[in-house]
């Protein structure tokens, strides 16, 4: 088997007068977790479709496991599990009913074994006999996952599978994630929460279908050259427009009430200065420190070169 297991290559998709994916290309490794990273509208979930099979490209290639996943679909879903947004359990079957559902069209017979393995992993063993109409969000999540995987996949691809989940179910499903990855399964996930794309080990940022970068978060976040801070002050609007002005300022972007302001060249009191310079403006200071880059940062500052 090749070390890539999915393989995009200069990708294109339209609907109509949108291009909602343009010339992407990217490869995933055997066994990685990979993050499609964006907002909504970056294309995310049409390019997780193409990959799944469900939409041709208008251009390009894609390659999941070698298989070309729109003229070969069959084969491919038997080693690829799709946990799409709106993924259907049956409301008025239990949670074993359901598993056994999605076994049984997967040609599956003997799936009872495996079923047992991923109640337990899921955590979801005493429930086995409630309705899934009955489930909580986290449980009914959990349970969509176990059906994604009755039939043993080798890739599994997850489209946003956290949105709408309460914290404490969101850490148990990466739980479960690090789990399927220690086993081997090559996991693509996509997902809106930086925090998330966080624990892939690489990431393709996206915005409006176009890669703005792709590598591990380490290496994205050491990409933004100079040091930066954080400001917090009572008056947001005019401490932003204040620090625009400080000398060797390259860059101010907001976040909530949260201004961070990058230096190209930043001395060892840049702290001491910035509040300074706001409180000559009349400014009150709530908080002012040097912070490490986030992805945030990194994907900020990125679409700001992708526009100017």
């Amino acid at each position: 088997m090749s070390a890539d297991a999915i393989v995009l290559d200069r990708v294109s998709r339209s609907y109509g007068a949108v291009q909602a994916v343009k010339e992407l290309s990217f490869s995933i490794r055997a066994g990685e977790m990979f993050g499609l990273i964006g907002p909504d509208g970056a294309g995310k979930t049409t390019t997780i479709r193409m990959i799944c099979g469900l939409l041709h490209a208008d251009a390009g290639s894609v390659r999941v496991l070698g298989l070309d996943p729109a003229r070969q679909h069959r084969e491919v879903t038997h080693s690829v599990g799709y946990l799409s947004q709106r993924f259907s359990l049956y409301a008025d079957l239990s949670i074993n009913e359901n598993i056994a559902f999605f076994a049984e069209i997967h040609g599956m017979r003997d799936y009872h074994a495996t079923r047992q393995r991923l109640l337990e992993l899921t955590q979801l063993t005493p429930f086995g006999n409630r309705l899934a109409g009955q489930l909580s969000g986290g449980m009914k999540q959990k349970l969509a996952l176990a059906c994604t995987l009755i039939h043993q996949p080798r890739v599994i691809v997850l489209d946003e599978p956290t949105t709408g989940v309460d914290p404490v179910s969101r850490r148990e499903f990466w739980k479960l994630l690090s789990e399927f990855l220690s086993q081997g399964i090559t996991i693509l996930m996509s997902t809106p929460y930086l925090d998330e794309a966080e624990r892939c080990s690489r990431v393709a940022l996206l915005h409006q279908g176009q890669l703005l970068a792709l590598d591990s978060p380490g290496a994205l976040r050491q990409t933004l050259p100079g040091s930066l801070f954080e400001v917090i002050a009572p008056d947001h609007r005019r401490a932003v427009s204040a620090l625009r002005t400080f000398p060797g300022v390259s860059n101010v972007q907001t976040f909530g009430e949260r201004a961070h302001v990058q230096l190209a060249q930043a001395s060892g009191d840049a702290v001491a200065q910035l509040g300074a310079h706001l409180r000559n403006a009349g400014i009150d200071v709530t908080t002012v420190r040097q912070v490490p880059p986030s992805l945030e940062d990194v994907f900020v500052t990125r679409l700001g070169e992708l526009q100017s």
